[in-house]
C-alpha cells in the first residue's frame, strides 16, 4: 500500500513537471508597460528617462514628489478615477524645477524622504478610497 502511494506521488510530479516549466517560462520579465489598473498612464518626461545613472536622485525625487502629490489629491478630492491617481508629471516636474533642480544631491534625498513620508501618511486613505472604486 505504501509503496503504492509513492508511486502515484511520483506519477503526479512528473506529470506536473511540464507545466511547472511553462508557468515559469510565462515569469519571463518584460519592458513593455502594461498595467491592470489605468493603462493609459502618462509616461515619464523624457528627460527622466534618459537621466544618467550618476543623476538618478533626480528622477527618484520627481517620482517621489508625483506619488505623494497624487495620493494627497485622491485624499483631498475622495475620488481615485484614473486622472486623478495618474495625471500628467507637470505639476510634480514643476514642483522639482522650482524648488530643487539647483540643490546638492543630499538635499535632493532628503526632499525624497519628505515626499516619502507624505506619501505613507496619505496611502492608507487612498487605498481605500481606491479599493472602493476598484481602482488600486
Amino acid at each position: 500500500m505504501r509503496q503504492a502511494q509513492h508511486l502515484a506521488l511520483a506519477a503526479l510530479a512528473l506529470s506536473l513537471t511540464p507545466t511547472f516549466a511553462v508557468a515559469e517560462r510565462n515569469l519571463v520579465p518584460t519592458l513593455d508597460r502594461s498595467f491592470d489598473v489605468c493603462p493609459n498612464r502618462p509616461a515619464e518626461p523624457v528627460w527622466m528617462q534618459e537621466i544618467s545613472l550618476r543623476q538618478a536622485y533626480q528622477r527618484v525625487l520627481v517620482q517621489d514628489i508625483y506619488r505623494a502629490q497624487n495620493l494627497e489629491r485622491i485624499v483631498e478630492t475622495g475620488s481615485c478615477d484614473c486622472g486623478t491617481r495618474f495625471p500628467s508629471w507637470d505639476a510634480a516636474e514643476g514642483v522639482f524645477r522650482e524648488k530643487y533642480a539647483s540643490n546638492e544631491r543630499w538635499e535632493m534625498l532628503e526632499a525624497s524622504d519628505g515626499y516619502n513620508r507624505r506619501a505613507n501618511a496619505a496611502r492608507t486613505a487612498a487605498k481605500a478610497i481606491c479599493d472602493a472604486a476598484a481602482n488600486w
